[in-house]
């Protein structure tokens, strides 16, 4: 796909550093080179070339320079680097001179991976991966991410829709040559056995954990009375004093947040003011208030209080454990001497074992919520098929799913969707 304008940008990350790659792409990055560099280097092969301004010829760095001729390349197009050293003002006037080269402009944010897209290179599903990859900040993140920027979900949605397009390929023959010889009658039996299948595998990747629940980080959040020790196991699990600490009741009069990252997995640590059906004042009321909000929201609740609490499903803690007469835990809850780290990895082990349930298994394909409800679509077109026999019915059915999977994928995407996929992508990318 033809672009007017060739663009450029630091792809490399904000100078200063060692190195700075600036990218040209379009129809006229090899009038880029032959610019700045005098003349384009072999394809795919680096050479040293010194840059000079087109139109003053003053001397700008040397650098090396590489040419990779479209359509084979990272955005389809002809592309051409310059890998310079990395001072800022290297980089500004190496700039400054491509922008004096007729058609060139800067790039816009996510504009190198958006020209991917429109030339075929990636589908939307790799695009939305590269930009999870990206903004990636813990491993099981960025292995997630990788998997979808590797075409993963866009090698299932290539089969589903390879699969789909010859079931309406038999439908349509079927419909338009019913009187030809060379047409058998189609077993609406078989193809709806086949469409079964397709969207058995549709409805499990969708009710899988979904790829925000890494994103988001799991939300942990520590309850119970006032004076339970509430602050002091969110000190003893963060490993540092984030929350006040003191015998005095109702320390803690809102929510204290903490972020944790442990085996790759984002956590976020919530200390909430001590639940009382008595309050003291109008703001213990606010804090009590919100304490019941984040509980309500919180994906694991770790009880202290000896009492048990309203409602089940919580990780069961028994405190001080190190006073005398606590010593023993009752039966389901874990004992911890917070101060001393005493059952902190009992603790920690069992909300790892939890959040693993909440949380993509390492080897599946993690959809995002715009993909999700693409595919919920898709599925409930195909749920339709199973309710029918007229193959008019079927035909748009199937229709239906094949136009949501074009939708998944990019190739019939709206475009204030792309834009606000693309906004998130940095300049160069």
């Amino acid at each position: 796909m033809a672009q007017e304008a060739t663009i450029y940008a630091v792809s490399s990350g904000a100078p200063p550093a060692a190195i700075a790659i600036v990218r040209v792409s379009g129809a006229g990055a090899r009038d880029v080179a032959i610019a700045l560099a005098g003349s384009v280097p072999a394809p795919r092969r680096a050479a040293v070339r010194a840059l000079h301004h087109p139109q003053t010829g003053a001397l700008l760095d040397r650098a090396l320079a590489l040419y990779f001729p479209g359509p084979t390349t990272a955005t389809g197009e002809d592309l051409v680097e310059f890998h310079l050293h990395g001072g800022r003002a290297v980089v500004a006037a190496v700039e400054a001179a491509i922008a004096a080269v007729p058609g060139t402009r800067h790039a816009d944010a996510g504009e190198f991976t958006r020209r991917a897209l429109a030339n075929g290179r990636i589908d939307l599903t790799e695009a939305e991966g590269l930009g999870d990859l990206l903004a990636a900040q813990t491993e099981t993140q960025r292995r997630a991410a990788l998997r979808v920027a590797e075409g993963g979900l866009r090698a299932e949605i290539d089969r589903w829709t390879d699969s789909l397009v010859a079931i309406a390929a038999e439908i349509e023959a079927a419909l338009d040559f019913s009187d030809e010889d060379d047409v058998s009658d189609v077993p609406v039996a078989r193809l709806t056995a086949t469409i079964a299948t397709i969207a058995q595998a549709i409805d499990q990747l969708v009710s899988a954990p979904p790829v925000e629940r890494l994103h988001d980080g799991v939300r942990v959040v520590i309850a119970g009375p006032p004076n339970s020790g509430k602050s002091t196991l969110l000190n003893a699990l963060t490993g540092r004093d984030v929350a006040i600490v003191s015998p005095i009741s109702g320390t803690t009069r809102d929510r204290i947040e903490a972020l944790v990252v442990r085996k790759g997995i984002a956590y976020n640590l919530t200390d909430t003011a001590g639940l009382t059906d008595a309050p003291g004042d109008e703001i213990e009321e606010i804090g009590i208030a919100r304490a019941r909000a984040a509980m309500a929201g919180a994906d694991i609740v770790v009880w202290l209080d000896d009492a048990a609490p309203q409602q089940d499903g919580y990780l069961l803690i028994h405190a001080r454990a190190d006073v005398a007469g606590r010593e023993s835990a009752p039966a389901g809850r874990l004992a911890i001497a917070a101060r001393s780290g005493t059952g902190l990895d009992a603790v920690w082990d069992e909300i790892d074992r939890r959040a693993a349930a909440l949380l993509p298994q390492e080897d599946a394909i993690a959809i995002n919520a715009r993909q999700r409800s693409l595919l919920v679509a898709c599925a409930r077109h195909l749920g339709a098929v199973q309710q029918s026999e007229d193959l008019l019915v079927i035909a748009e059915e199937v229709r239906g799913a094949l136009r949501t999977l074009d939708q998944v994928s990019g190739r019939s995407g709206i475009e204030h969707v792309l834009d606000s996929i693309f906004a998130r992508f940095c300049i160069g990318k």
